[in-house]
């Protein structure tokens, strides 16, 4: 999609579609007050017949107003005006452009960014109706035998700017086709994303972008590396496993590198500890992490930051055979720690832990692991926030503020010394899962692993997967905006 600025007076431009905002009481934006003028006070008629409230995320749309040279306009609440929030602009914004999308418009223009918020300014908000407009645009239907004729796909979007914002716009865009590419592997099949499907999605990533390349550890590499962990959850497959390393080199080759590691699990039947029927087909999600990591590296890259990434995939498929690991193994992982497994249904910090020892022979200036790790996460924090655990507070602190100036949300949790009482074994060095805290201890059990580095743990489980209120919507290529706004952060420093 192509998106630009524009300056002009709503009145006089000629689009498809126009959308306004609307505030409670009757309070019109700056647009809408001119439109109001223009076509003798039809949306005051509208408020007044009481067609139209302005509360959050309401819509509606008028056809061919008098004196107005758009075909439609689409007014859209955005609430209480003052009770307004990056986040309830961000629902608003959003709601709006999935309607956009249903409409067999082909172009449109937006006035939405002309809403002051104490909090952002005006290259901040282009830079979310950027992003928010290239997500809605897209669609998944690979797998419909007929394509649906009531979404559309606009080839052009304006947006109201009283400055030029390129960096504002150049930004939404590559944070948007991050989280499209995320969302895509995410919600493919597990018959289809398979640990090498998701290793050639990797390689075809990298044929498509500048300064990237890609490595695929396979199976005998693992075993020569002694991956233990990562090898024994993969070992009920018929895929083998993976190590997909893919590097980003935007700064000098001395300068050290940001890791990001994501759990690539491509289907999780929670192997001989088997999980229950119910939303098990919802397990295709549980490479969510693996697929940010994919989908931070295409934005950075098509931003072209000052800063060297290594994305570090493990993937392997848990799988219940005759040759899966079991409940009372104890595997030695590349650390050479031991793990007595009282749960193969916690196999992603198992794959995560030979990943995290492997990533310290870059002598990484951060690592940042993301995973849907763990359901008590969702039971903490939602769908909203992301969880984050770190071994710094500052990292932490980083990471809330990349989330807040991006509204991919974090809340930072706990990580000390106590909660590692539930992971002692009488057999080896630790167990793999404990029954209480779980997101908690499932953290204590990555950062043995991290003691050479800064660390920080993101637990996706929650924002990166459907929620309960929304299953159609599929996955939500979260935490790449967060990822991509940190950064940007760093790289700038």
């Amino acid at each position: 999609m192509n998106i630009t600025l524009t300056k002009q007076n709503p009145v006089l431009l000629e689009t498809e579609c126009l959308m306004v905002a609307i505030f409670e009481n009757g309070l019109l934006s700056p647009a809408a007050q001119l439109i109001d003028q223009a076509t003798d006070g039809a949306i005051k008629k509208l408020i007044a017949q009481g067609d139209f409230t302005g509360e959050m995320s309401q819509i509606i749309t008028l056809y061919h107003l008098p004196n107005l040279k758009a075909k439609r306009l689409v007014l859209v609440g955005f609430g209480a005006q003052d009770k307004l929030t990056p986040a309830l602009f961000v629902k608003a914004a959003q709601t709006a452009f999935s309607a956009l999308v249903k409409l067999p418009a082909k172009n449109a223009a937006c006035f939405f960014s002309e809403i002051a918020l104490d909090t952002t300014d005006e290259a901040a908000r282009v830079r979310f109706l950027s992003q928010l407009a290239e997500i809605a645009n897209n669609k998944f239907d690979q797998f419909k035998s007929q394509k649906s004729d009531k979404t559309y796909l606009l080839a052009d979007l304006q947006l109201a700017a009283t400055h030029d914002n390129p960096i504002a716009i150049a930004q939404g865009k590559a944070v948007a086709n991050g989280v499209n590419l995320a969302r895509l592997l995410a919600n493919m099949p597990c018959n289809v994303c398979t640990p090498t499907y998701l290793a050639e999605q990797a390689i075809k990533l990298s044929h498509e972008l500048t300064n990237v390349s890609v490595q695929v550890l396979e199976k005998e590499q693992l075993i020569e590396l002694k991956m233990g962990c990562l090898l024994a959850v993969g070992q009920g497959s018929a895929h083998s496993p993976k190590l997909i390393e893919i590097h980003y080199q935007g700064a000098a080759a001395e300068q050290t590198p940001v890791v990001l590691v994501g759990k690539g699990i491509t289907f999780d039947t929670g192997g001989i500890s088997l999980k229950s029927p119910a939303g098990m087909e919802d397990m295709k999600f549980d490479m969510a992490g693996a697929a940010s990591v994919l989908g931070t590296i295409k934005s950075i890259a098509e931003l072209k930051l000052p800063i060297n990434v290594i994305g570090l995939i493990p993937t392997a498929e848990n799988m219940p055979d005759g040759n899966a690991y079991r409940p009372g193994d104890i595997l030695t992982s590349m650390s050479g720690q031991t793990i007595e497994v009282n749960n193969t249904d916690a196999e992603g910090r198992l794959i995560l832990c030979d990943a995290l020892t492997y990533a310290a022979r870059f002598n990484p200036h951060t690592v940042i692991d993301i995973a849907t790790l763990t359901g008590a996460i969702v039971m903490s924090l939602g769908y909203l926030f992301n969880g984050i655990f770190s071994n710094q507070n500052t990292l932490a602190h980083e990471l809330i503020v990349a989330g807040q100036k991006s509204q991919d949300l974090a809340w930072h949790m706990p990580l000390v010394e106590e909660y590692n009482e539930g992971l002692k074994s009488h057999y080896a060095d630790m167990t793999n899962s404990c029954k209480l805290a779980g997101a908690i201890t499932a953290a204590c059990f990555l950062s043995r692993f991290t003691k050479a580095y800064r660390w920080a743990h993101i637990d996706c489980a929650g924002s990166a997967m459907p929620s309960d209120m929304n299953k159609a919507g599929g996955a939500t290529g979260r935490p790449v905006p967060l990822l991509v706004e940190y950064l940007i952060n760093v790289s700038t420093r």
